[in-house]
């Protein structure tokens, strides 16, 4: 069986791979400063090693510093109601910083009726999110869904750099938020907590815009001609 002070160093090591595996710094910090303290531990206990107990002590300390800026961080990160809507829709795993720093990266807008807000055929130069309004999505010259507050527009083919599946049109006043999409693909393959968290975005804003298409073209049992 493995004496005490064994036990406490392979749990040290434990925490140290338990960090190596995590994807997100917070509690990698958490674990790093976790295994340092196991570490000082030891030491004080059972090697007597002080140096590697001082050099420990400086590890955990600085972790928690991280760890304490961070907490502060995301209780200071500012937001305006729709913003914290938005985030609550769309980035909800992420930490308050994080999404203001995505936040950042776009601006908010006003729109009106006939607004053309993406074009079949053609690149999709920015990302949407609808927070009010409404805007009729076209394919072939007829209308296969709606997208209305809350929803994505432009996700499928913003990051990839493909032209548009479909021509989306505000039916009347709306606000959203928009970024450029120069701007967003090199920032979302910078950062990969975000680049997950949009990516699970995507896919959860498709599968519900597919639900929707498919009843709305069920009830009118057939796909609807454009503005009908």
């Amino acid at each position: 069986m493995f004496s005490s002070d064994a036990i406490v160093l392979q749990l040290g090591y434990a925490l140290l791979i338990a960090a190596m595996v995590s994807t997100r710094i917070g509690r990698i910090r958490l674990l790093v400063a976790l295994a340092a303290l196991v570490a000082m531990v030891h030491g004080l206990v059972w090697s007597g090693d002080l140096v590697t107990v001082g050099w420990m002590a400086v590890l955990a300390t600085l972790c928690l510093i991280l760890l304490g800026h961070s907490a502060y961080s995301d209780r200071n990160a500012p937001f305006t109601e729709e913003e914290r809507e938005m985030v609550e829709r769309l980035l909800p795993g992420l930490p308050k910083r994080s999404a203001r720093h995505v936040l950042d990266q776009g601006m908010w807008l006003n729109g009106s009726a006939g607004d053309e807000l993406t074009r079949e055929g053609e690149p999709v130069h920015h990302l949407y999110y609808l927070a009010s309004g409404e805007a009729r999505v076209i394919s072939l010259g007829r209308q296969v869904g709606v997208c209305r507050s809350g929803d994505l527009i432009g996700e499928l083919t913003v990051l990839s750099g493909e032209t548009a599946s479909a021509t989306v049109i505000l039916n009347g006043p709306a606000r959203f938020w928009c970024a450029e999409a120069e701007v967003l693909r090199p920032y979302v393959e910078a950062h990969d907590d975000i680049k997950r968290a949009i990516e699970h975005s995507f896919a959860a804003a498709l599968k519900s815009k597919l639900r929707a298409s498919n009843r709305m073209i069920a009830e009118a049992g057939g796909v609807a001609p454009a503005g009908g």
